[in-house]
């Protein structure tokens, strides 16, 4: 469907904002200026159906939100919502455009127009609200504390590494209730019946976790499926379209195609063998591959198949597992998950590598959490992703008070042998802490 214009907006130009919301998870989120410029992709092969949506490019010179988008007029007249009239299996995009003292507002699908009391997180949480109903979201569920082991060891992480932190947190008695197991103990990406080289037994390691006082949780990509891997091997016909092309793991990624019964039973499998070892804490991370546009086994749109993938997962796991969703379309999982990445990846560096708000780095981790604070304790509880603050990480202090003020789900990601005194006291204060429902 073309853009068609659906508001006029008189705005005073020195103060107005527009918000522009996202795709998912890492697509960078945040009110800007009327008169400033969005941040966009980098020109990296792969990396819009990555981290921004695929097959709807954003304008270079105005704005684009993905089923959201305010306008602050910045005269006093009330924040204007435009936004998805379902949301969950059709997502229009919104476009603001500036010229001349107005902006036009143009979608190409259903949208409703609100008039909101500002200011804009304000309105934007009271639509939330709203939402959250339509959306059928009961109470949320408080996040347990967490220790992950990405962000120290990422995909090389051992058996080893994970027992390790399990004792130095238990000898330097810190407040986390689930050890979760990141990216690296599977064979390949989309093998996940199969372990890695580097680990010997998932029951066996989580029988350590619990008995040392712990929660076992556990990291997956379930809707992806690298190249490498047996099943793209052996099931080409469950896969669909490229889902990253190179960008990471070294190999092409397709997304799978979760309408095929034998994928769907397939996932059923594998999370029905990590509840039988004994995990009840999942994130399951690349969930936008399961929403990537192309041909599927059924009729199903790219959304609703996405949320039938989703809720198949919950059911595996059981309904008093907690579920985090990472790398996902942002309006279609409400009402899926307990808890949800709200921001690209933090890293050890203030900026990103090259420019690209939607990589990982603590500026754009910061940005887009700051600006979609207002879904915490409505639709779930927020994700700033973890964290860490050993001594080798730039500008540690203010990405603690980042997670501090903003962070609804509290996990740490440093090797704890690494942490020095204040890296030591500042982990254990913000995994003592409950963290407030943030409203505006």
């Amino acid at each position: 469907m073309p853009f068609e214009i659906i508001d006029d907006v008189p705005v005073a130009p020195a103060a107005a904002l527009v918000h522009e919301h996202g795709w998912q998870s890492w697509s960078p989120t945040a009110d800007y200026p009327v008169t400033g410029r969005a941040h966009r992709p980098a020109a990296v092969a792969g990396r819009v159906p990555l981290c921004y949506r695929a097959g709807k490019p954003p304008p270079e010179t105005s704005f684009q939100g993905e089923g959201l988008l305010a306008v602050d007029p910045g005269d006093g007249n009330p924040i204007r919502v435009y936004a998805a009239t379902d949301g969950l299996q059709e997502v229009p995009s919104i476009r603001a455009f500036y010229s001349d003292g107005r902006v036009l507002v143009s979608a190409d699908g259903p949208v409703e127009l609100l008039s909101l009391t500002g200011p804009l997180p304000a309105a934007l949480g009271t639509w939330a609200d709203g939402f959250a109903r339509r959306a059928g979201v009961s109470a949320i569920r408080p996040a347990p504390t967490v220790w992950c082991s990405w962000y120290h060891y990422f995909t090389k992480v051992t058996e080893a590494d994970i027992l390790e932190n399990l004792e130095a947190i238990g000898e330097h008695d810190l407040p986390v209730d689930v050890i979760q197991i990141d990216d690296g103990w599977q064979a390949e990406i989309g093998d996940w019946l199969d372990l890695s080289g580097r680990f010997s037994s998932l029951t066996g390691l989580v029988s350590r976790i619990r008995g040392a006082g712990r929660r076992a949780g556990i990291w997956a990509a379930p809707f992806l499926v690298g190249a490498r891997s047996a099943l793209a091997r052996e099931h080409p016909d469950w896969l669909i379209r490229d889902a990253d092309a190179g960008y990471n793991w070294d190999q092409s990624l397709a997304g799978l195609d979760v309408t095929h019964p034998g994928a769907a039973d397939y996932l059923r499998r594998v999370f029905g063998m990590l509840r039988e070892a004994g995990f009840d804490y999942y994130k399951i991370d690349f969930g936008y591959a399961a929403a990537l546009p192309g041909p599927r086994h059924s009729a199903a749109g790219p959304l609703a198949a996405y949320r039938d993938g989703v809720r198949l997962i919950r059911e595996a796991i059981g309904p008093q597992a907690y579920l985090l969703g990472c790398g996902a379309p942002i309006l279609p999982s409400v009402g899926l998950v307990d808890a949800m990445r709200v921001s690209p990846d933090v890293a050890h560096e203030y900026e990103p590598s090259d420019g690209d708000l939607s990589q990982p780095s603590q500026r754009g981790a910061a940005l887009t959490t700051i600006a979609r604070a207002w879904q915490h304790g409505r639709w779930w509880v927020n994700d700033p992703d973890c964290l860490v603050v050993r001594p080798a990480v730039e500008r540690r202090e203010e990405w603690a008070e980042v997670v501090e003020r903003y962070g609804g789900l509290r996990a740490s990601s440093d090797r704890i042998a690494d942490l020095d005194d204040w890296g030591l006291a500042t982990t254990r204060r913000l995994l003592s802490e409950t963290p407030p429902r943030i409203v505006g």
